[in-house]
């Protein structure tokens, strides 16, 4: 299969990950519904350290939908029918599992991006029975190791099936969805749901608007589409693939009080003795504690500061620091 080229970058700025705390989540309602039974003592509670990463299920969906979606200008979309079938032909075949596996290919193996993503192509068998396009296609990448994956992916797929498509790396979203919207620079970009979501209800209704994404990804992806329309931009169907905000726990944790789900996590540590670690708004963010606290019941002994979801949360997740801490779902600390 041809490799996508690359072209020059738009911008060097760095992208700040698009699930970041506080960007896309919601505060959910409701509380813990898990199984009854005795609450486990403090000291079961308390961290526990382990080599191994494991998010616990959002089971009450306290997270709003950040999974992968191919944004395209709506021009380009028009002109070449044969476009977003083929994305999402990506859309419906990628995993969260999947993309937690190509992050620790690139970040944790070094390998490249493009050979990780040209893998990925080859190995789902996705460009089988496509359309064919033609034409000169520019996909759009973040420079952060999960967007130029996807980008590769995107450009990938494209190319086997007729156009001649090319990657070129941006700067973070002030930068890439003007460009994206003008359709002269980018035509393609792998996108996060809730986040573009919220950042273009912002662009059409001003700073603050009343929040539209939720945990539901089709029906957010309804409710972008009106927006993307004013801008001249159509959205693709969303992938089970997703980066959004996760909490994590140590393998060794997890198996020590039996829970894989943060209601179960409620229910065993129902007495306050969690330690929870997070970025400094966590304690104030409607989906990081106080989401936590609401919708699942949890409460904290204490909280423990520390970058959003990078090294330092997860070296205290993995030392026994913290007995938790926010991560995010497709971190290539996750693979197995």
């Amino acid at each position: 299969m041809r490799m996508p080229r690359v072209l020059t970058p738009l911008a060097l700025a760095a992208v700040l990950l698009t699930a970041a705390c506080g960007e896309s989540g919601s505060s959910g309602t409701g509380g813990s519904t898990g199984a009854s039974g005795s609450a486990a003592t403090g000291d079961a509670c308390a961290p526990v350290a382990g080599e191994q990463l494991v998010v616990l299920e959002d089971d009450q969906q306290l997270q709003n939908a950040d999974n992968v979606v191919p944004a395209v200008t709506a021009a380009t979309a028009a002109a070449n029918p044969a476009l977003i079938p083929a994305l999402d032909a990506v859309s419906a075949a990628m995993t969260t599992e999947q993309l937690i596996e190509m992050n620790a290919a690139v970040d944790l193996e070094r390998q490249s991006a493009e050979d990780v993503a040209a893998a990925w192509v080859q190995e789902s068998g996705v460009t089988e029975g496509l359309e064919p396009g033609s034409g000169p296609i520019v996909v759009g990448a973040s420079n952060f190791t999960e967007s130029t994956i996807l980008a590769n992916v995107y450009a990938g797929v494209l190319d086997a099936v007729g156009f001649d498509a090319s990657v070129r790396e941006v700067g973070n979203r002030d930068l890439y969805l003007p460009a994206l919207i003008s359709g002269v620079d980018l035509q393609v970009f792998p996108e996060y749901l809730a986040t573009v979501t919220e950042a273009l209800n912002a662009q059409v209704n001003g700073p603050d608007p009343t929040p539209i994404a939720s945990s539901d990804a089709q029906a957010t992806r309804d409710a972008l589409q009106p927006l993307a329309d004013g801008v001249g931009l159509t959205f693709g169907q969303p992938s089970e693939a997703a980066n959004q905000n996760a909490f994590a726990v140590t393998q060794e944790f997890a198996d020590g009080l039996g829970v894989t789900t943060l209601s179960e996590l409620a229910d065993a540590c129902g007495d306050g003795s969690l330690v929870l670690g997070g970025p400094a708004e966590c304690p104030t963010r409607p989906f990081c504690q106080p989401g936590l606290e609401e919708t699942y019941g949890l409460q904290f002994a204490e909280f423990r500061e520390f970058d959003a979801g990078g090294p330092a949360t997860k070296a205290a997740i993995t030392q026994g620091e913290v007995s938790m801490g926010l991560v995010f779902s497709s971190d290539a600390a996750l693979a197995r």
